[in-house]
């Protein structure tokens, strides 16, 4: 480390310009390794006070352990589940995720979803393709009117409600996690309540042990109505074999799903050899529209993703009494 650094960060991932530039200027040496596998970095980790990255393998306690010398672990993104926070955390590791720099495009990915699905958009798009022009088999069903359910109402969740605004949606949140956030985009619900009177359910809750196949057979059969949903939170929050059985039983219209229980830690890939049942049927299915987890993949989010993880790094750097 040189004199003037304030401190070695190892960016295990590209981040946008943005983020190195900003602590660059701040006095921080940065590196960059995107290549190197696991066993080879672990080597090395114990240099740096900071590591930047996305999802590119798990840090667990063996991983940790090599990180004697690390104040801070920046995750680009929003989900943690590979990374052990308990034992960063007791380590006195500051771990940062960046959910404010997607919440607009996830969002806006979970709208146009379920317009489309809606609409038949992307079923109808085909036919024509294939010379068929198909009208009364098409016919929309509009989302003026209805009610919609939004699970978890954090940064992504709220951030769809404001999207919502302007439909003449009737707005209902659940968050099992705090109290008293209702707000003019939302009402707060209980999760009675969203069974009740829901037509749409957007999933926006994050993946934990807790959660995983959150959304299952008994918790879709609660709902009094047929409902529409979206899932653009994490693919393990969702039982896809369940949803399978309602797609065909009719108590879910259409799914849109932007991530998958299929997905690998790092999000890049699928994970199988062999696709399941489950799988065929919703590639088969024109009720079912999927995108390969990219609502949260914006140009806009790439940078945004940067200045957040900026600022949060320096607020720590401050917060420890650190120069900055």
């Amino acid at each position: 480390m040189s004199k003037k650094s304030k401190g070695k960060v190892l960016f295990l991932d590209k981040a946008h310009p943005f983020l190195e530039t900003q602590l660059t200027m701040n006095g921080f040496e940065c590196h960059t390794d995107t290549a190197s596998h696991k066993t080879e970095i672990v080597a090395r980790v114990g240099e740096y006070q900071g590591i930047v990255m996305r999802s590119r393998f798990s840090i667990d306690k063996g991983f940790l352990e090599h990180c004697t010398n690390l104040v801070f672990l920046a995750r680009e993104g929003v989900g943690l589940e590979h990374i052990d926070v308990a034992w960063a955390e007791a380590m006195g590791v500051k771990v940062l995720i960046s959910p404010e720099g997607s919440k607009d495009t996830v969002a806006e990915h979970a709208i146009g979803m379920l317009l489309c699905l809606m609409n038949n958009l992307s079923r109808a798009d085909r036919q024509v393709r294939n010379g068929q022009w198909v009208r009364e088999a098409n016919r929309a069903v509009e989302l003026k009117g209805k009610t919609v359910g939004i699970l978890g109402y954090g940064n992504m969740g709220c951030s769809f409600a404001k999207r919502l605004q302007g439909f003449g949606v009737k707005t209902l949140a659940y968050d099992k996690f705090k109290q008293g956030y209702g707000d003019e985009f939302a009402a707060e619900a209980s999760l009675e309540q969203l069974f009740e009177e829901a037509d749409v359910l957007s999933a926006h809750i994050p993946y934990s042990v807790d959660n995983h196949c959150f959304i299952n057979d008994a918790f879709l059969r609660n709902f009094k109505k047929n409902i529409y949903l979206i899932n653009t939170a994490r693919g393990l929050v969702l039982n896809t074999a369940d949803l399978v059985e309602n797609l065909k039983s009719g108590k879910v219209l259409g799914a849109a799903l932007d991530v998958l229980e299929y997905e690998e830690t790092s999000f890049d890939k699928f994970k199988l050899e062999h696709l399941p049942p489950a799988f065929d049927y919703l590639c088969q299915a024109d009720n079912v529209l999927l995108s390969p987890h990219i609502a949260g993949w914006s140009f806009e989010s790439k940078e945004k993703h940067a200045r957040v993880l900026a600022e949060k790094v320096l607020e720590v750097w401050r917060l420890r009494g650190m120069e900055v």
